[in-house]
């Protein structure tokens, strides 16, 4: 059964100052959503929402904020003071009720009210797990929808489903609140979310909105299949249709046993889920272009896989892929750096085995850093082959091994090997800037990596051939 006789001691000790400041000028202050949720969960939270009552205007509790830290008003339409402190980003809000009067995520007007009771203000909360409440100064828990219930049960169910079917994103919340904390999507809301999913204010969703949804599914869950398959459940797919070609592409038995490609791209996500859990990578845009990289890996199979001789094959997929992720990646994002960092690992994902079958030589390693990181690739190339269900799965982390081993012999497992030859020594030894620079660099980069040449050495021979 949750308990909740501890959370008044496990508070930001300045949070605690600041809702004692909060009353001392006759506000009300709740605890509501994500941070209530987590602590029911044992997960630790740095983020706190405040929804405030007995306040007629932000400006009435903007000056005692102030005293703690840089405060700012986000949101225009819906009014939201934030302050970080310490380490911990603080949400306050008047307690409001939304009508939605416009089409899109900003066409809401708000209401506020100082005398709105909690059970009223939690109306607009998407689901009965982020509505509870809890009262600080009564030390009580408010949950007028049983969102407790739903969690100790493990369902996610809307609070209403008239403010619910306001806000196409909240379908995309679903999934990502379904991968992340292992709930099952209550048949009513399942039914509601895929018939919003039709809607054309789902399919005008903005990008951005959508990707941070997406963020949190593959960050923050343990297995981000779940959420996956439930964007599959509820026809989301389609607008997708590179994901949505994955279903039913069969592969061959001998090597993936597990089933077709849409199967094998689950279970990859999830091992590299278990694999970076378990790394010390902490910066969180890496993790999400690996994540990204392993969900886009096979996605040139459909376009080349056949029978032939009575196997299975797809020859040149990884090739073949490439263009089907820019498709993807540009219906969730406009950021062309991040694009960039995933086409060469799909591009590459064979690269680690094909090297090391062929017991390669360190040019090979050599230029293979000259196309892509060599350290992201072994992440994407580990998880590709611990993602099916072989019985040999002590081969995967032998050849990834092998490869960053030689790399960091090089010092070249997370940077391209350094040219020796740059274009100001061109000009130095009496080159003139030419388009035949290219080529000549080339040619020493060549030399650098099969003749194992000095700089000195490189530029003599450049210059007995081009001079």
């Amino acid at each position: 059964m949750f308990t909740y006789t501890n959370i008044k001691t496990n508070l930001p000790s300045i949070l605690i100052e600041i809702l004692n400041s909060l009353q001392e000028v006759g506000a009300k202050p709740i605890l509501v959503g994500g941070c209530i949720r987590d602590f029911f969960l044992k997960i630790d939270s740095k983020d706190f929402d405040i929804e405030i009552f007995n306040v007629e205007k932000l400006e009435d509790i903007q000056d005692i904020l102030s005293k703690y830290g840089n405060v700012k008003l986000v949101g225009k339409s819906f009014g939201v003071l934030t302050l970080s402190v310490d380490g911990f980003d603080f949400d306050f809000a008047l307690a409001r009720k939304e009508k939605k009067i416009a089409s899109g995520h900003k066409g809401f007007e708000v209401i506020t009210n100082k005398n709105m009771s909690f059970s009223q203000a939690s109306l607009r909360r998407d689901f009965t797990i982020n509505s509870i409440g809890y009262d600080f100064f009564e030390d009580k828990i408010l949950d007028p929808h049983n969102g407790l219930h739903d969690l100790k049960n493990k369902v996610l169910r809307y609070v209403n489903k008239n403010t619910f079917s306001e806000d196409a994103l909240r379908v995309y919340r679903a999934v990502q609140f379904c991968a992340r904390f292992n709930l099952k999507l209550e048949d009513n809301t399942f039914d509601l979310c895929k018939k919003l999913a039709d809607t054309n204010e789902f399919k005008t969703l903005p990008k951005e909105r959508v990707f941070e949804e997406l963020k949190k599914l593959f960050l923050k869950s343990i297995k981000p299949s779940i959420g996956l398959n439930l964007l599959k459940d509820l026809g989301i797919l389609k607008y997708f249709d590179e994901l949505e070609k994955l279903i039913g592409c069969i592969q061959d038995k001998e090597y993936h046993p597990e089933g077709d490609v849409w199967i094998h791209t689950l279970m990859c996500i999830d091992e590299l889920a278990r694999i970076l859990s378990e790394s010390d990578i902490t910066d969180e845009y890496r993790k999400l272009y690996l994540f990204y990289s392993i969900l886009c890996h096979d996605l040139g199979k459909p376009f080349c896989t056949q029978e032939i001789n009575g196997r299975i094959a797809s020859h040149k997929h990884e090739a073949l892929g490439v263009e089907p992720t820019k498709q993807f990646l540009s219906k969730i994002t406009n950021e062309k750096k991040f694009i960039e960092k995933i086409i060469p690992l799909v591009k590459n994902h064979l690269a680690p085995f094909q090297l090391y079958l062929a017991n390669s030589s360190l040019k090979a390693v050599k230029r293979l850093s000259l196309k892509v990181n060599i350290e992201d690739l072994c992440y994407v190339c580990l998880a590709d082959c611990l993602g099916r269900d072989i019985k040999d799965k002590e081969k995967c982390p032998k050849a990834i091994d092998w490869l960053l081993t030689k790399a960091k012999e090089l010092n070249i497992q997370n940077s391209a090997l350094k040219p020796l030859v740059q274009g100001r020594d061109l000009i130095n030894i009496g080159f003139k800037p030419s388009k035949e620079f290219k080529e000549i660099l080339d040619f020493a980069m060549d030399l650098q990596i099969d003749e194992n040449l000095t700089k000195e050495e490189i530029l003599v021979t450049i210059k007995n051939k081009y001079d």
